[in-house]
């Protein structure tokens, strides 16, 4: 039996004195320089390319003992790989009161800083009520075991210094039926008495949506939220005759374009 020896090829380049292991056999054909221009102008022609894409993740109807509303949350970018033009939008509508009481718009410039996460600034203006803008950064991506995450602080006009956190997570039971657990808690560094805001943990929203992908971009759901107030934020809303604490049924439609 002949003994196979491993040979390694090793070459050396111009601009370096250590030895050049090839990353395939097109670098040890073409040469290091060559290839490292052609890698190059491939990721300025794929990561340079345009595109779009546009998400409303909850249109919902909320139904509450004595207290339905309607919630929007979408948001869509625009751009390239590495720059990115995100505008982003939420709200809701109380039926029992015919008015819209919380609504905001973002829109922010995104940066890639690693494969999974990238990290995102600009202004979010709040629709109602009015009368505040704030800066924003923030950070969006995937965590490990494919929890998707938005996180964000926010400085108002008016030195409100608050912030947010969102996770939800995918769980495939058959090839279009699928579970989505969703979290979301909001933190404030002081109170604000005119949004019924307690400094500390403000609210803790905890739910679960079974949607049926009609088609990939289509999707009827139905859920259950837990919404709960914390803190000083709970004792506002019972000072303002609100219930801190309930369970609400959902029932709404995910699409994308």
């Amino acid at each position: 039996m002949h003994k196979v020896e491993k040979i390694e090829i090793v070459t050396k380049t111009k601009s370096s004195k250590k030895p050049y292991k090839p990353w395939s056999m097109a670098d040890e054909y073409y040469g290091e320089e060559a290839m490292a221009e052609a890698r190059a102008l491939e990721i300025a022609t794929l990561g340079g390319a345009k595109t779009s894409f546009i998400i409303a993740d909850r249109l919902e109807s909320q139904i509450a003992s004595g207290e339905n509303a309607f919630v929007w949350d979408a948001q869509g970018w625009y751009g390239t790989d590495e720059n990115k033009l995100w505008i982003k939008t939420e709200g809701e509508y109380s039926f029992g009161s015919d008015e819209i009481e919380d609504a905001e718009i973002q829109a922010l410039w995104s940066k890639p800083i690693s494969a999974f996460w990238d990290v995102q600034a600009g202004v979010r203006y709040d629709l109602a009520p009015k009368g505040r803008t704030h800066a924003v950064i923030g950070i969006q991506g995937l965590a490990p075991y494919w929890f998707e995450v938005d996180a964000a602080l926010f400085l108002s006009n008016k030195g409100d210094l608050t912030s947010s956190i969102e996770a939800e997570y995918e769980l495939l039971l058959s090839q279009r039926l699928v579970l989505q657990p969703r979290g979301e808690i909001g933190f404030s560094a002081q109170d604000i008495p005119e949004l019924g805001t307690g400094a500390g943990f403000t609210n803790l929203d905890l739910g679960l949506r079974l949607r049926y992908e009609i088609k990939r971009e289509f999707s009827p759901y139905v859920g259950v939220e837990w919404q709960r107030n914390l803190g000083e934020t709970a004792q506002f809303t019972k000072d303002n005759g609100g219930d801190p604490d309930k369970v609400v049924i959902l029932f709404g439609v995910r699409a994308w374009y």
